[in-house]
């Protein structure tokens, strides 16, 4: 009945107002309804392509297109009404159909969605257009209206809402297909003055003016507003909506193998965490350098392949492990080890994947990734860059981050809470270079029992990782004596630098168009990878080149005769990075400084700018670098390791400054007496420097000199131009090694971890095989 009456009003008029539908039905009635959307568009776009170009003249033509609209509206009305009908069948039978499978469910749903979408915007386009096509109908044109008031034909003016007037002509009037045209008038204040005038130009009366009124037609008014309202609303939600769909298959596909996010609209879905099912191409072999790091590691995968070896004697399995480290030593290496050889699921995430803009993400995404972990346990949880949720929480002085604790505290939750189950084995791996910044909630046991740390690797673990490193390299020399020599010429590299130097190194060599590595491409490697790039084109002037010259000459003077100082392995002129030059070291490997050391060191810095003062009496910038190492290790001597008499053997922690907001952790004037015994220990480096450089200026000149002169010199190219060092140093391998039990890294496997690789009933096979062997050979015998 509602769809009658709403058709009965549609055909009453042309006008914006008299489009009244009113039927009503519930949302989901419209789910499947693409065919009726193409019908629909289909009958608007016949009926609007119908109408003729120019404005009808007769009445015959009137009753005729009325016709028309009518057949139109009853077409589109019964198409509704049909469509109602049959949804309405449909729900009363869905019952029988609620045993669908999940994915057919699924594909039915994205298409009603995208049928409803267009259905909608469909009908409102088709609505608008009619509303239009009937507005335009009885449209008249300032002449014809000009016409039509000389000749007497307008009876009356209505304003209908300021925005348009409505003419009532005589019946038989030639420019009107009924008694009603309608005309645009832009400023109701202006027509009137308009058609006052027009009536003034053609000399008409007040009399035979036609007479204007001003009336409001609400249900237009309300009935436009709504329909333009609507059509904005309606293209915003369909953009929204391709928009979430659009996101939803991105983020679904990047989701690894626990999914996507889910949409934009639902962020705490799942993370980007991916299990590791093929093989990663990194071996336990490929990692060198941590050999105790990498025992630890390989008993874990040995206890999930063998637990009985460990179950025999009571013991249980670690919960997690923590790698921590300085940057490149090997950590994530491990992991991808681990990933390629563990023979269990492994399963690798990322501490900032919990962390979004949105609340709750986090602490909904570990939970997600824990659910995964047990429903493939046993399993290995590789979380790289934990601090990033790890950190330690605050006080509640200061705030803090919310977000970041709650999942913290999910993380720890899963780990080991109340509902932690010890039938489920998930092993926890993190890995952060910042580990003195995690929870120690975090570090108990219990989450993570074990605490490896991976340290930079020594010369024997440095040599290992050259071996590594050179293996696929195409060179002429021994690459087992060269991984020895190449690593006493690397101390202080982590595993990433040294791969970097090797790589640098075969870059250079194709660059030369050479068929094989050399020494040369190694040493320029290792010079672009400390220093930086060389920039031969920077101009400089004569006195600067000088100026750099002397300045890396006292370097090398100063550590040449200083005792516990570094000597110089190779100096340069040519500018790399942002250094205008540089001396290479062969730093001593000590892990215990004595005061004498590390004066020694500061007089060796100082050398640079000393040399300046002595030979030109002026000095320059290019000392900042130096000083600021001075006076750091100034402030160490007095502040952290209580070497000062006058302050005493006191050490106090700098870390905690920062963390309070630059409040010291001592007294002003305990400062004061901190600054002055800095100051006396820079001044007498400075005075020891000036003293040694005197000495010795003849030959800092000829240094100098030679140094303008060929830019690069080498180790023994100083000894020839300022004698032999009057110390003895250690440069060699074998030399540097001696006395440490050997001269290769220890790679022996506990006798309980040497079949960490194959299950309980791959190594009794290999037992009772072996055993057969040895019964065989005896018989034999």
């Amino acid at each position: 009945m509602q769809v009658l009456c709403g058709r009965t009003l549609a055909v009453r008029s042309y006008e914006l107002s008299s489009i009244f539908i009113r039927p009503q039905w519930k949302y989901r009635a419209c789910r499947g309804s693409s065919s009726l959307m193409r019908s629909l568009a289909i009958s608007s776009h016949r009926y609007l392509s119908a109408q003729p170009d120019k404005k009808p003249d007769k009445k015959s033509e009137k009753k005729e297109k009325d016709k028309e609209f009518e057949e139109f509206m009853d077409q589109t009305f019964k198409k509704l009404g049909d469509f109602i009908k049959d949804k309405m069948e449909n729900e009363k039978g869905g019952d029988k159909n609620k045993k669908q499978s999940n994915n057919e469910k699924k594909g039915g749903d994205e298409n009603s969605s995208w049928s409803t979408a267009l259905f909608a915007l469909s009908a409102v386009v088709a609505l608008y257009l009619m509303a239009r096509s009937a507005n335009s109908k009885g449209e008249m044109t300032w002449t014809e209206f000009t016409m039509a008031l000389k000749q007497g034909r307008i009876a009356k003016i209505d304003i209908i809402n300021r925005s348009y007037a409505v003419v009532y002509m005589d019946s038989d009037s030639e420019f009107s297909s009924g008694t009603r045209q309608w005309i645009n008038i832009g400023s109701p204040d202006m027509f009137e003055m308009r058609v006052s005038q027009t009536a003034k130009d053609l000399g008409l009366d007040q009399m035979h003016t036609p007479p204007i009124q001003y009336k409001t037609d609400i249900l237009s008014s309300i009935f436009k507003t709504l329909l333009e309202f609507g059509f904005s609303i309606g293209s915003l939600l369909l953009a929204f909506y391709l928009l979430n769909r659009f996101m939803t298959g991105r983020i679904g596909k990047s989701g690894g193998g626990m999914g996507g996010m889910g949409s934009i609209f639902n962020p705490a879905g799942q993370g980007h965490s991916k299990v590791v099912t093929e093989n990663t191409g990194v071996k336990f072999a490929d990692v060198a350098g941590c050999e105790e790091a990498k025992i630890e590691i390989m008993e874990f995968v040995n206890f999930l392949k063998n637990p009985q070896q460990y179950t025999a004697l009571g013991a249980k399995i670690p919960k997690g492990a923590m790698l921590t480290g300085p940057p490149g030593t090997g950590k994530t290496l491990l992991a991808k080890a681990t990933a390629g050889e563990a023979g269990v699921p492994f399963i690798s995430a990322n501490g900032s994947e919990f962390l979004e803009v949105f609340v709750g993400v986090g602490p909904q995404r570990v939970r997600e990734l824990f659910k995964t972990a047990r429903e493939k346990a046993p399993v290995i949880l590789f979380i790289d860059e934990i601090d990033a949720i790890g950190r330690k929480r605050s006080g509640g002085m200061m705030g803090g981050n919310s977000e970041r604790e709650n999942t913290l505290n999910q993380l720890l939750v899963e780990m080991d809470g109340f509902n932690t189950s010890a039938d489920l084995p998930v092993i926890v791996f993190a890995a952060t270079n910042r580990g003195d910044v995690l929870d120690q909630a975090l570090l108990r046991p219990g989450r993570f029992d074990r605490k490896i740390e991976v340290g930079l690797p020594d010369i024997k673990g440095r040599a290992s990782i050259c071996k590594v490193h050179l293996k696929p390299l195409t060179m002429e020399l021994d690459k087992a004596e060269f991984a020895k020599k190449l690593s006493a010429l690397l101390p202080g590299f982590s595993g990433a630098d040294i791969a970097n130097v090797c790589n640098e190194s075969a870059l250079i060599a194709a660059r030369e168009g050479s068929n094989h590595i050399n020494e040369k491409h190694f040493d320029s490697a290792i010079g672009r990878v400390v220093g930086g790039l060389e920039k031969r084109s920077r101009v400089l002037q004569e006195h600067e080149r000088k100026t750099v010259a002397y300045h890396e000459a006292g370097h090398v003077i100063a550590g040449w005769f200083f005792e516990h100082a570094e000597p110089t392995l190779k100096v340069s002129i040519v500018p790399r990075g942002r250094a205008l030059g540089y001396a290479q070291l062969t730093p001593k490997e000590l892990y215990l400084y004595s005061t004498e050391q590390i004066f020694h060191r500061m007089c060796q810095l100082f050398g640079g700018r000393v040399a300046e003062e002595v030979f030109f009496g002026r000095i320059t910038s290019g000392a900042q670098d130096d000083l600021q190492k001075i006076t750091n290790m100034a402030y160490s001597q007095v502040v952290m390791w209580g070497m000062d008499e006058q302050v005493g053997p006191v050490s106090f922690d700098m870390r905690q400054t920062q963390e309070n907001f630059g409040q010291k952790p001592y007294s002003d004037e305990t400062a004061r007496l901190i600054d002055e015994r800095v100051r006396k220990i820079v001044r007498e480096a400075h005075s020891a420097t000036t003293e040694m450089l005197q000495q010795h200026k003849e030959k800092l000149a000829a240094l100098a000199e030679k140094l303008m002169l060929k830019e690069i010199l080498s180790k023994e190219e100083i000894a020839d131009i300022i004698g032999p060092r009057p110390y003895d140093t250690k440069n060699t391998y074998d030399e540097l090694v001696e006395g440490t039990g050997g001269t290769e890294e220890n790679t022996e496997l506990p006798e309980g971890l040497k079949n960490w690789n194959k299950s309980s009933e791959e190594s009794s096979s290999d037992s009772e095989t072996t055993s057969e062997e040895n019964s065989n050979q005896k018989k034999d015998v």
